[in-house]
């Protein structure tokens, strides 16, 4: 395996030849200059890049000057694709999977080409780096123990309540993607459903206009409908549900209540 090391924007880059499998190589989510040195070093040596969109791949590779032969693996050609691309490991090759931005299978299609490659005993490995969840839940100044990623909710009113009433109960941070339009329908569903706890509105995350608004789903919900839509990427984080804490004489009240109702032992 060739190696050699240049200097390029004043870091030190690595050219290497990357043994055959299967790359899942993170690309930055707004901001060009959080792309990993390993990152750079794989595109640059890999013999297939598999991406979303050969266009928007086409032009962030162009801003690193990477030039390596490009293959849609998106929703709409996944299960044609990942043959190829087995084969095309199997056969001795390597192959890098990104996404339009960020980390790819978050919110992308490819675990079943993982799953696969597993399977398979093909060599596959993950190349970390720009996350919009994790970077969103960092700055969201919500609980960071315990969180659910839930991705894009749906686009239809009943059957966003019923995703959002599924998770009512559980005591994590909720992070999800929203876009721009259906912002104001989001955060009243979050009220109507979840209650009106605190919520993040993180926009254009490592962008030159990122935008960080925390506050009651209420209160937010006013500020956008008094404001307009804002523009950009969007995610969302919603606070856990509250805990309940009560006094000593609404827990004596509640006890005498469910004792009225139930045996002892029940109570």
């Amino acid at each position: 395996m060739g190696t050699h090391t240049t200097k390029k924007d004043g870091a030190w880059l690595q050219t290497v030849k990357p043994q055959p499998g299967l790359y899942l190589v993170a690309t930055p989510i707004g901001n060009l200059r959080d792309m990993t040195l390993r990152a750079l070093d794989t595109l640059a040596g890999v013999d297939m890049i598999a991406c979303e969109d050969t266009r928007v791949s086409g032009k962030l590779l162009a801003a690193y000057d990477i030039d390596r032969p490009l293959l849609p693996y998106n929703d709409h050609n996944a299960a044609r694709q990942r043959g190829k691309i087995l084969e095309m490991i199997a056969s001795g090759k390597s192959v890098a999977l990104i996404s339009d931005a960020g980390m790819p299978l978050v919110s992308d299609p490819g675990y079943k080409l993982v799953r696969d490659c597993l399977d398979l005993g093909l060599y596959i490995t993950s190349l970390p780096g720009a996350n919009a969840p994790l970077t969103a839940l960092q700055l969201s100044g919500l609980p960071t123990d315990k969180f659910c990623f839930l991705g894009f909710l749906p686009t239809k009113e009943k059957a966003r309540r019923d995703i959002l009433q599924e998770w009512k109960g559980v005591k994590a941070t909720l992070v999800i993607f929203e876009s721009a339009p259906r912002l104001e329908e989001t955060l009243a569903d979050i009220e109507i459903v979840l209650g009106d706890r605190d919520v993040t509105v993180l926009r254009e995350l490592t962008k030159m206009f990122e935008e960080i608004r925390r506050g009651k789903a209420s209160l937010l919900l006013a500020h956008y409908r008094e404001n307009g839509q804002p523009k950009g990427e969007i995610v969302l984080a919603i606070a856990p549900p509250p805990e309940m804490i009560f006094s000593d004489d609404e827990l004596s009240n509640k006890l005498k209540a469910a004792l009225e109702t139930m045996g002892t032992k029940e109570a």
